[in-house]
C-alpha cells in the first residue's frame, strides 16, 4: 500500500537492527484518516471471507482493527493485556511475548464475544515474531471458530513471524512488507 509505504518512509524510526517506530500515526498518536484507508484495504482483501468478527490485541491493533470492522460491517473484539473486575471469569487466554516491552501478556478474550460459530479476521498493526498472532489464533482455535486469515500493517519478512502463520496455513495479508533496515532507513520487499 503505497500511502502506508510513503509515511514509513518520512515518519518511521528505526531503531537498532530490527524496531520500526511509528508512534507518530499508527500507535501512539493515530492519524485516523490513514486508518480509514487501512481499514478499507484490509476489508477489500477479505471481502470474500465470510469475516463475522475481527480480532486484536490491545492497544496498537484496535485503531486499525475498528476501521475494518466497520468496512465489513461486523464487530471488533480486542484482547485484553490485563484482566479487570468487570471483565467475565469465563473467558479464553494465551499468553504472548512483547519483544519491543520485553515482557509477556496473558491476553483474554470473553467467551461471550468469539463462538464456535464466527469467522475471525485477525487485525494486528507489526507481523515480526509472530507472538500476536499466534496467541490470538490459539483464541480462536479455543473457541472453535474459524480462522479466515490475517491483516498486518507492517511485516518485518526478515523475522520469523510470516513463517509461523504459513506453517499454520493461515491467509496473510500486509500493507506494508519490510525487508531490511539498512543505514537506518527502510528497505520494502518489493523495492529492488
Amino acid at each position: 500500500m503505497r500511502e502506508l509505504e510513503e509515511r514509513i518512509r518520512r515518519e518511521g524510526r528505526v531503531l537498532g537492527t530490527d524496531v520500526l517506530k511509528v508512534d507518530n500515526f499508527l500507535n501512539h498518536q493515530v492519524d485516523p484518516k490513514l486508518m480509514v484507508a487501512l481499514g478499507h484495504e484490509f476489508a477489500m482483501r477479505f471481502a470474500d471471507a465470510g469475516v463475522t468478527k475481527v480480532l486484536t490485541v490491545e492497544s496498537s491493533g484496535i485503531a486499525p482493527a475498528v476501521f475494518t470492522a466497520l468496512d465489513l460491517d461486523v464487530p471488533m473484539v480486542f484482547a485484553r493485556k490485563r484482566k479487570s473486575i468487570t471483565l467475565s471469569a469465563d473467558n479464553y487466554t494465551a499468553d504472548v511475548y512483547s519483544f519491543t516491552k520485553q515482557e509477556t501478556n496473558h491476553i483474554i478474550v470473553d467467551k461471550r464475544f468469539i463462538q464456535p460459530k464466527d469467522s475471525v479476521l485477525i487485525i494486528d498493526d507489526f507481523l515480526a515474531n509472530g507472538q500476536a498472532a499466534q496467541g490470538m489464533m490459539e483464541i480462536i482455535t479455543a473457541a472453535g471458530a474459524n480462522l479466515v486469515g490475517a491483516g498486518i500493517v507492517i511485516e518485518k519478512t526478515f523475522q520469523k513471524g510470516r513463517q509461523l502463520l504459513n506453517e499454520a496455513n493461515v491467509r496473510v495479508e500486509s500493507l506494508a512488507r519490510i525487508e531490511d533496515f539498512v543505514n537506518g532507513q527502510v528497505v520494502f520487499a518489493n523495492e529492488d
